[in-house]
């Protein structure tokens, strides 16, 4: 068996599909060391994995962003903020990532370097040495796959893709004049690879990005990502990762409600704000509250993922309607199979995980890959896109029951779980790395 680095950006929806990874390489045998926030060092001994926290320069807690980084709250949601991330989330520890990386290949000679799609110290490690030098490195494509195509819009504008030569020429204006609009990000983004010794070869960073890995495993399956016809040879699609297994013994006292629910024929809505833009859960767990609160036929689940989601939410709806549970934190692994329509505001993971459960979404999201996700419901038929992270109670109810009277949406997410059924992510990375570069030293 070999010796496996991992390394992930210190954010929840990026460290936690690179933990299952590792836990699932621990337990068929490899050495596994995991780089990453601090926060996470219990979770990666729990993965069976050697823990090593990344420089105190390349840290932060997701869960306060405002505490890591005061001046994002002055920059608007948007192309605008999406390139501030860019530069100081994403761009600027990527000398320590990387000072990081090669402190511990010095010890830990790993004969592949497995990290999440964002984490760009892994992309300098790639780039900075030839390939019969350096570990492998592979890429683990967590969120929407990014790589900029004649064939699809501008990433990260939740546009869908064009549809004849004059919407195609539209779009290749619009990137021109993105590109424009982005360039002091790209060179900031240069700057600080050069500050590590590593120069970033010409040409759009999405594809400078994802080329530059040995392979890039992009987690879903063909059926929910956009053809290409000039896609990079080294992309592959493994599927989505298993959900982890929930708690033991984590039986709310709702939980009953559930069963009662489909033996008497209601429709079971889930909805989340995910782990990450659940800040103000006015922006989309409310709306949809009070848009069925006097549907007998529904029974909403309000997974807010905050340990204090159920006071909060209080905050801004006094009184639940008694058609609803709030909830805190919930498996979903064993709500989602419950669920007949999940309403999001488009976390990559969690939207994979309601596909491969058959369940169809409704998605209401606009900051950081959102728009992204939110289009691919759209273009794959699973759902509606709402096209805003903060919409009405009508604009919610308008959208549910569109999607639970239409069964075309089903059938569609139908489709797609028996596409993801096909897929065992786990053992395809894991084969990825068994065939990949042998430990040069």
């Amino acid at each position: 068996m070999s010796r496996i680095l991992v390394a992930a950006t210190p954010a929840n929806g990026h460290t936690g599909p690179l933990l299952r990874i590792a836990a699932h390489l621990v337990g068929i045998g490899h050495e596994v060391a995991f780089l990453g926030g601090a926060r996470f060092a219990g979770q990666a001994a729990d993965a069976g994995a050697v823990f090593h926290a990344l420089p105190s320069e390349a840290d932060y807690d997701d869960r306060d962003f405002d505490a890591s980084f005061p001046e994002r709250r002055a920059v608007p949601p948007g192309p605008a903020q999406v390139a501030w991330d860019v530069m100081h989330i994403f761009g600027d520890p990527v000398p320590h990532q990387l000072r990081a990386l090669r402190e511990l290949l010095a010890g830990f000679p790993a004969a592949v370097v497995i990290h999440d799609n964002l984490f760009l110290g892994g992309v300098a490690l790639a780039l900075a040495e030839p390939a019969a030098e350096r570990p492998a490195v592979v890429s683990i494509g967590v969120s929407p796959l990014g790589v900029p195509s004649r064939d699809t819009a501008p990433h990260l504008l939740g546009l869908l893709p064009p549809v004849d030569e004059e919407e195609r020429a539209r779009y290749a204006a619009l990137a021109e004049d993105l590109a424009e609009r982005t360039g002091p990000a790209a060179e900031h983004v240069a700057g600080v690879f050069a500050a590590a010794g590593v120069r970033l070869p010409a040409g759009p960073s999405g594809r400078v990005r994802i080329e530059a890995a040995d392979h890039y495993l992009q987690l879903t399956v063909p059926g929910f990502e956009y053809p290409r016809s000039d896609l990079p040879a080294n992309v592959s699609f493994v599927g989505a990762l298993p959900l982890p297994a929930g708690r033991d013994a984590w039986a709310p006292e709702w939980w009953p409600a559930l069963s009662w629910a489909r033996a008497a024929g209601r429709r079971i809505v889930v909805v989340t704000q995910g782990t990450f833009a659940n800040v103000d859960l006015a922006e989309l767990v409310a709306p949809t509250v009070r848009a069925l609160a006097d549907r007998r036929d529904v029974l909403v689940v309000a997974a807010t993922a905050r340990p204090d989601g159920v006071q909060s939410l209080r905050g801004v709806l006094p009184e639940v309607p008694g058609n609803a549970v709030v909830t805190g934190y919930v498996p979903f692994d064993a709500l989602l199979p419950f669920a007949d329509l999940l309403v999001t505001n488009g976390g990559y993971g969690g939207v994979q995980a309601a596909l491969g459960h058959g369940v169809p979404l409704v998605v209401a999201g606009e900051t950081e890959d959102k728009p992204e996700v939110a289009a691919r419901v759209e273009w794959s038929g699973t759902g509606v896109n709402l096209r805003t992270a903060r919409p009405s109670a009508e604009q919610v109810g308008a959208a549910v029951d569109r999607v639970l009277d239409d069964a075309a949406f089903r059938e569609r997410a139908h489709v797609l779980r028996t596409e993801l059924a096909e897929y065992d992510a786990l053992s395809l990375i894991a084969d990825m790395v068994a065939g990949s570069v042998p430990c040069p030293w």
